[in-house]
Formats: C-alpha cells, structure tokens, sequence
C-alpha cells in the first residue's frame, strides 16, 4: 500500500519516543473504552472485554495484591477500581511498547503518515462522542429537572454530583447552550478544514466537563480526562500557528489540508465513501438512541399519580395517628417519581423507597420492596379533581387509610422565581 504524502522535516528522538507511546496509549484506550462512540467495537465491546475483566482480577489479586477483589466493572460508574486498573494497565503497556518500539525500530526519519492516521482515529472518537454528549443534553435526557424527591431533598442531604445534576437540570438554556457547543464541536471535528476550529471549541467544552467531573467527584473523570488529552493532542500539530496567531500577534501561512491519497483511484473513492458512511451511521444511531430514550427526559409523560402528596389524615388499623415528629408509623407525604419509584417519608423525615406501580382501571397502587420481591402492599386509591387522593388497603405495619392532598410544585421559590431581565437587588436565596 502506498500513499502519496510530502516530505517532512526529520523528527528529533524525543518526538519519536513521545509519538510511539501517545499511539500505543491512545489505540489501546480507544478499544478498551469505546464509550459507545465507536461502530463495530461498541456492539462486540461486551465480548472481547470479557478477557480483559478476567485479567485484571487476577492481577489485582496475585500482582497488586489488593485488599479487596475487585467485582464491579465499567457501568454506572467510570471510575470504579477496574477501570483505574485498566487505565494503570494501558499506561504500563503504553511505556514498555513505546521502549520496544525504539529499540528495534531505529530507521524512521518520522511519522507522519501514521502521524496523520492517529489524528483521524482520535478525530472521529472525541467528534463522535461529542455528538453523543451533546445530543442528550439538547434533549434533556442527561440533566432532568429536578422531580419530587429532589425538591424536597435538603442541600445538606444531597452529594456533590447530586448538586450538580440540580444545577443544570434545572437551566434548559444552559442544557441547550452546552449541548450544541458539544455538537457543534463534535460535527466540526469530522472534517479536515474545520478540525482546529472544532478542537478549539471542544478543548473548551471537555475542560469544563473534566472541571465539574473533578469538582463534584462525578464518576466519569478517567473517560473525560482522556478526551481533554486528545483533544490537546489533535491541537498539538497547530501549536505553534495558534501561538503566533492568539499570543504574539503575527500572520501564519495556511495550514496544508491535503489529504493523505493513495496512488490508486479506487482506493480513495472506497476511503471517502466508507468515511460518510460511518459519519451517517452514527448520527442516525445516535439520533435513533436519543428518539428512544425521550420518554424518560423532560418531555416524558407524567403518571397520574406524580407529585408531592402531604399527608391530611392517616389511621393505622383503628386508630388516627396524630402528626407527631417522633412517630415511626405515621406517614408525612408521599412522594411519587415519574419512573416507577415512590418515597414514602415519616413524620421524623425518614425515607423509606419503594417500587410503585399504578393500576389506572382497577384504581389500585403496589408499593413493592427493593430488597425483597415477595413483599408487596396494595391499595384502593381515589384521586378527586381538588388533587384529594385516598388510599385504603395493608401497608407495612398493618391496614391504613390515608388522605392526602397534593403540593402544588409551583410553590417552590427554584421552580416559580424564573428569569429576569431586570434585578434590582440580587436575588440569592
């Protein structure tokens, strides 16, 4: 195979070195984390990724020897104990190739053409991820608005994610503005005339992911800090135009675009068309995944049973318990989610979570528990047009009939206050 390129200033051995170990580094984390950003490795990634689970058990076990095995892999969470493994495993392999590389290979003058194939390779990966990124957010499938369980959750109560989660969940302008600059980036990356302007922008856009990633302690610094790692290194190759350009305010000559090409025609052609091809096949898949998914986002259809419900009255088998804090029984309001889940909260503010299940014919709710399947409560409901509901049936400490009437959400000074053009005082509360 031969391609066509212009020759190149000789490269100095530390460019080398550093450009074997950025290949060996960036190749190896691309396939072990292809983050559902790459075709055909994301679909078999649960096959192949097999082996390496098994491998870095063993190691953690006999070669680390860490106190605890590990068990959890790559999930909701990024940055689990296999995942900062792989990433320990990646690196040593990255250090130790990039040493063997140098060693027996010695007569390359440079690198450009595989130079200049890492850079398409990492293009696509942060471009297609972007879109991915961006794509949820623009919809708000990412950052919801913060639902029942959350306004009622005390500042102090929720964890450093689950601020930030609030924060942008309850902007859409904000969800909007950092999604299509993901987006935007992302689509920009794609192709060659428009790569530094898009690795500009998502230089930008990943230093503020990994910022809120490292700040809130969200669970997703090892896949985001590689991107912002990436991103700098598709910039490194216009370093010294970007320079002149920002800092020293002196005229650059024009990048040279051309192509890499291969002497034959058809070679070329199969090239571009395979390009476009994988370019549509992710944004349709991309866009397909975002349409399935908008029933669990913002514009989700609420049950009828959604809100916050505060309780008017409850008796425990024949007896009406008053609204005593120290009372365990008693019931203080009854938070229903719209995916499923209830909170259940007593009068001493405790919280007990169920799965919730709404019967709209039969006019019967299931509140079931997550640690046991067979324990399962079901009552009569009626829901009056004032938002009065009534419930009748046997709860976890034996029959009760309850009333409640539903919180109007509107109450909340985050959900009414809105925006303002003009503030004559700051309005922080």
């Amino acid at each position: 195979m031969t391609i066509t390129s212009t020759l190149t200033q000789p490269w100095s051995a530390a460019q080398k070195w550093g450009f074997r170990f950025a290949f060996i580094f960036f190749l190896m984390f691309i396939f072990l984390n292809p983050n559902g950003a790459v075709p055909l490795l994301s679909e078999t990634f649960e096959m192949y990724i097999i082996p390496m689970h098994k491998l870095i058990v063993w190691a953690a076990a006999n070669v680390l020897h860490l106190a605890k095995p590990v068990t959890q892999f790559t999930g909701g969470s990024g940055d689990t104990t296999y995942d900062w493994l792989v990433l320990l495993f990646i690196t040593v392999s990255a250090l130790v190739g990039s040493v063997v590389w140098s060693l027996v290979s010695r007569k390359p003058v440079s690198y450009d053409r595989l130079y200049y194939w890492l850079l398409v390779i990492l293009r696509f990966y942060v471009g297609f991820t972007m879109l991915s990124y961006g794509s949820v957010k623009i919809v708000k499938l990412q950052f919801p608005m913060p639902g029942p369980s959350r306004l009622l959750q005390a500042y102090g109560d929720s964890s450093p994610m689950s601020l930030a989660w609030t924060f942008i969940g309850y902007s859409k302008g904000y969800n909007y503005f950092t999604g299509i600059a993901e987006v935007l980036c992302g689509a920009l990356l794609l192709f060659r005339r428009t790569t530094l302007l898009g690795a500009i922008i998502a230089f930008t856009v990943a230093a503020n992911i990994v910022a809120i990633n490292y700040c809130y302690d969200v669970p997703v610094k090892i896949v985001s800090s590689a991107l912002l790692l990436m991103t700098i290194f598709i910039l490194l190759k216009n370093l010294d135009r970007i320079i002149k350009f920002f800092f020293l305010n002196q005229q650059v000559q024009p990048a040279v675009l051309t192509p890499r090409r291969f002497q034959k025609k058809w070679k070329n052609i199969t090239l571009t068309t395979v390009k476009y091809l994988l370019i549509a096949y992710v944004v349709l898949s991309t866009g397909s995944n975002v349409i399935s998914s908008m029933p669990f986002g913002d514009d989700a259809k609420r049950p009828v049973l959604y809100g916050i419900f505060n309780t008017r009255e409850f008796v425990l088998g024949k007896d009406t318990l008053p609204p005593l804090q120290t009372d365990t029984n008693r019931w203080r309001r009854l938070i229903i989610n719209g995916r499923g889940g209830v909170r259940v909260m007593l009068m001493n503010d405790s919280v007990r979570p169920y799965k919730f299940d709404t019967d709209t014919v039969k006019k019967v709710i299931t509140l079931g528990s997550f640690d046991d399947t067979t324990k399962k409560y079901k009552f009569k409901y009626t829901l009056s047009k004032d938002s009065v509901l009534q419930m009748t049936g046997k709860g976890p400490n034996g029959d009760v009939s309850a009333s409640f009437k539903r919180f109007d959400e509107k109450q909340f000074l985050l959900i009414r206050r809105g925006f303002h053009w003009v503030n004559e005082f700051p309005f922080n509360r």
